[in-house]
């Protein structure tokens, strides 16, 4: 598996923030992790994804500042469209879905662009949103989206047949939206790419995949090696693997409890909640202050099952009890993903885009509310150590036979 880190973690708006974020982090962050060549997981602000589509200059001025620092693209993030840093993000996030031009025009022109900056023989991959938060959302604009998905499929064909490169979009569920869960990401795509479906409406498995970010299937109180073998029992591939560990809380009745997680509490992200009951129940929380029963008139979860909590963790790093990470999700999320089908072509990014809005105390996060650049680069780079170590360093299990029986996720959220 190819891997790299994700530079959503870095604000830039505009192309000239883009190579400068190459040289002031990526560059050290590849320095310091001891690597020869390392990926970098692109993100793409729209404004940048159009430029770089319609200028061959720009795209060899972004090419130039890759080698220069000895940076490879395999992988973009195309799930914030922009104003990803802004002081507050929230929902703005699944803007625009799926059911609007804008969203397809913006995966299109990162399409493009990447297969443009691929390494020789390497295919490429895209994450993308789970077509929009959960509402708005009518009938009329799932078909919308269908027809977008229809469209990317066709246009990424002409695509390899145009440039000999391969690029795969790959659908990132995530907790609150139209496609929440594995599940939900796998019933949506596998049900539209049978020949029953006109042209104009059926989705190719071949190029349309699923991004298994391991922080949001954690939250989903997902069985990781049965999530994988949903995806790839019903046709699909994991094209991507965002490498994430979700905050968790064993016991919220514990002393100290509800005053470490809400030390996360911050304005800028949206930071999902789910709780698993005794039932096996999941109850679902759509941020962090509601679920603590911070917000005025909203009632918070009880409190009486465990707790996971959609704010990226940095994978080398421990929370002090009572709190913890969700690392053993990851692991064993990579090491299904490695033993399936296609499972070594999938491109492992690591994805802590939080380290801004981190608690002061934690390791390559802000002091006194300032991040400090050479604490982002040490942190960043003790992450791929620790991903090279733990999730890459055994040999690829052997391919499943894929005879193993699937089992279900049990999520009511």
């Amino acid at each position: 598996m190819l891997l790299s880190y994700c530079t959503n973690v870095h604000p830039a708006e505009d192309l000239d923030g883009v190579i400068d974020q190459l040289a002031r982090y990526s560059g050290p962050v590849r320095e310091a992790a001891g690597l020869d060549t390392l990926g970098v997981g692109l993100w793409l602000p729209a404004e940048v994804a159009h430029r770089l589509d319609t200028s061959a200059e720009d795209r060899a001025r972004l090419r130039a500042a890759l080698a220069e620092h000895r940076l490879q693209v395999h992988t973009l993030n195309a799930f914030p469209y922009g104003g990803f840093h802004r002081e507050v993000v929230k929902l703005a996030v699944y803007s625009p879905t799926w059911a609007e031009r804008a969203r397809l025009d913006y995966v299109l022109a990162c399409a493009r662009v990447l297969a443009d900056l691929l390494p020789d023989g390497a295919a490429g991959s895209i994450s993308t949103l789970p077509l929009a938060w959960r509402a708005p959302w009518t009938r009329a604009d799932d078909d919308e989206a269908t027809k977008a998905f229809a469209t990317l499929s066709a246009e990424l064909r002409e695509l390899e047949r145009s440039t000999g490169r391969t690029v795969r979009i790959a659908v990132e569920p995530e907790p609150g939206c139209v496609l929440d869960t594995v599940e939900d990401v796998v019933s949506w795509l596998a049900a539209r790419t049978g020949p029953e479906w006109p042209a104009d409406r059926r989705i190719d498995p071949e190029y349309i995949g699923v991004c298994l970010d391991t922080c949001h299937l954690a939250v989903s109180f997902a069985d990781p090696a049965g999530a994988v073998r949903r995806i790839t029992d019903a046709g699909l591939r994991v094209v991507k693997v965002q490498a994430s560990a979700a905050l968790e809380v064993a016991d919220l009745s514990e002393p100290g409890a509800r005053v470490a997680v809400g030390r996360f509490v911050e304005q800028r992200y949206l930071h999902q909640v789910r709780e698993l009951t005794s039932a096996g129940d999941v109850l679902a929380s759509d941020d962090l202050p509601v679920a603590l029963g911070y917000a005025d008139r909203r009632p918070g979860l009880p409190g009486d099952g465990p707790w996971r909590v959609h704010f990226h963790v940095p994978l080398h790093h421990e929370p002090a009890a009572p709190l913890a990470a969700t690392t053993e999700v990851l692991r064993d999320a990579v090491a299904a993903v490695r033993a399936a089908p296609h499972g070594a072509e999938a491109h492992l990014d690591v994805e802590t885009y939080t380290w801004s809005v981190l608690p002061d105390g934690v390791d390559g996060g802000p002091r006194d509310g300032v991040q400090d650049e050479a604490g982002l680069v040490a942190g960043i780079s003790a992450e791929l150590r620790w991903a090279r170590k733990h999730l890459l360093s055994d040999p690829a299990p052997a391919a499943a036979s894929g005879t193993t029986p699937a089992t279900t996720e049990g999520i009511d959220a």
